[in-house]
């Protein structure tokens, strides 16, 4: 294998999905800092910060990348779309790892990977000291960006699903992520990602993702369907979100110690 160029960090988690190896992740939607120093020291492998349905934009996706910098967990934002801006600039500031939602066939899937990419592989624009480059501490950080940056795409639709060989024959796409609910919606069956039809497209998807060669990732719905997605073949799982934890806690706490 050629030698790994300068100084550049090594990105644990696009390397352990090149090899298609189990890693356990959680949703944040909280939007704080201090919720993501703490989550991010707990053991898991990959930690969504979501810009796409939570209250974030660039400036708490940084506070949140920096609260994280200690942590075991691979900060993976989830861009609020498949835009080139939004993307330059979730790079820059140091979300080396993204998830592109709605990503419907190849085309969009390469409209993705070029926006992570600087020329000539890519439309990516330069900035000359981004976060990202450490304040231009990494040596041919702009030359050899696109090794560590990783690219998931997400497909929460049938159109999506039916597209899944030639989205994951793109260049430069590490992961396919399935969104359980939007599929459920495409699917007509609403709030409903327990549909038998819905369950039977999920295990459809994960086997043939696996079989093109490349990562398969969802959210689980609850904890306990852990093991049963693991043994469907996916590889990379959020095992829940922040946000459901906290208020599922609190509702419990309350309702232990409620009056009358």
């Amino acid at each position: 294998m050629p030698e790994w160029p300068g100084n550049l960090p090594r990105n644990a988690f696009k390397r352990t999905l090149a090899n298609c190896e189990r890693q356990v992740g959680l949703w944040s939607g909280l939007a704080s800092p201090t919720a993501a120093e703490i989550i991010a020291g707990a053991g898991f492998d990959w930690i969504v910060i979501d810009g796409e349905h939570a209250p974030n934009d660039i400036t708490s996706l940084l506070g949140q990348l920096q609260a994280m910098r200690c942590g075991t967990a691979e900060p993976v934002f989830r861009v609020p779309w498949n835009d080139p801006v939004i993307i330059k600039r979730a790079l820059d500031v140091g979300a080396r790892s993204l998830l592109v939602p709605f990503v419907q066939n190849a085309d969009e899937a390469r409209k993705a990977v070029a926006a992570a990419r600087y020329p000539p592989r890519g439309i990516r624009r330069v900035a000359i000291v981004p976060r990202v480059d450490d304040y231009v501490r990494i040596e041919g950080y702009h030359q050899n960006a696109h090794l560590d940056t990783c690219v998931l795409v997400q497909l929460e639709s049938r159109a999506a699903l039916s597209q899944i060989e030639e989205i994951a024959a793109v260049e430069g796409v590490d992961g396919l992520f399935i969104g359980p609910s939007d599929l459920a919606a495409d699917s007509g069956h609403l709030g409903n990602p327990k549909h038998p039809e819905v369950q039977a497209a999920i295990k459809d998807a994960a086997e043939r993702i696996r079989t093109a060669g490349k990562s398969a990732g969802t959210l689980a719905g609850h904890v306990d369907d852990m093991d049963f997605l693991f043994d469907l073949g996916f590889n990379f799982i959020a095992a829940g979100s922040d946000v459901g934890i906290l208020a599922r806690e609190v509702k419990h706490l309350a309702a232990r110690f409620r009056r009358g």
